[in-house]
């Protein structure tokens, strides 16, 4: 009995690391897309003035 009470602690263990990798995992893809997005900007702003 006791075996199966910490395989369900340990299930819920993974559980929540599982969640907190997703979590981070989000922060991570959300700063690369924000960074290609300042990347875009500035490359417009030099474009835009190597045409005038």
């Amino acid at each position: 009995m006791a075996k199966k009470e910490k395989e369900k602690k340990l299930n819920a263990k993974q559980k929540a690391y599982a969640k907190k990798e997703e979590e981070k995992g989000k922060k991570v893809i959300a700063w690369i897309i924000g960074a290609f997005i300042i990347l875009a900007m500035f490359y417009l702003i030099f474009i835009a003035a190597n045409f005038q």
